[in-house]
């Protein structure tokens, strides 16, 4: 983990970036949710999802969590926002718990389901935050590739 002097320094990440990243990442998800999927129909085949149980989109859901959840509190950053040298932190720099992963997840969902004006707030942000940023006080951040 960096200490919160280093992360100081650390540029905000773009919205190009974190669009990229999120590209990336929805492709890992919908793998997960096909697995998941998958899983949920070998005991009563096909039509066993139909009509829809309330369970189902409940193991999705909570797989969809667990999917960024597990990446920002081990490392702060999903396999996408690896790839583009992007890091999740709390203001001070350090990792982010699961309770912060569950509130910065919900809100994320409340801040880009407008057109997503909750993440191009970013742009007009003094310190390149979305709204869930600010809502969970957290930032994402461009990290130096390690040499």
């Amino acid at each position: 983990m960096n200490s919160p002097d280093a992360s100081a320094t650390s540029p905000p990440a773009g919205l190009f970036r974190r669009l990229a990243a999120m590209c990336y990442d929805t492709l890992l998800v919908a793998a997960v949710l096909m697995s998941v999927t998958l899983l949920a129909m070998l005991p009563g085949g096909p039509d066993s999802l139909y009509p829809t149980p309330l369970w189902y989109p409940l193991i999705l859901l909570a797989s969809w969590f667990a999917f960024f959840g597990w990446f920002w509190t081990r490392s702060g950053a999903t396999l996408g926002m690896r790839a583009w040298h992007l890091r999740l932190e709390r203001d001070d720099g350090s990792r982010i718990d699961w309770g912060t992963a569950a509130r910065r997840f919900l809100l994320a969902g409340l801040s880009l389901a407008p057109l997503g004006l909750g993440l191009l707030w970013l742009v007009f942000d003094p310190q390149g935050r979305a709204l869930h940023d600010r809502w969970t006080g957290t930032r994402v951040v461009v990290v130096r590739p390690a040499r």
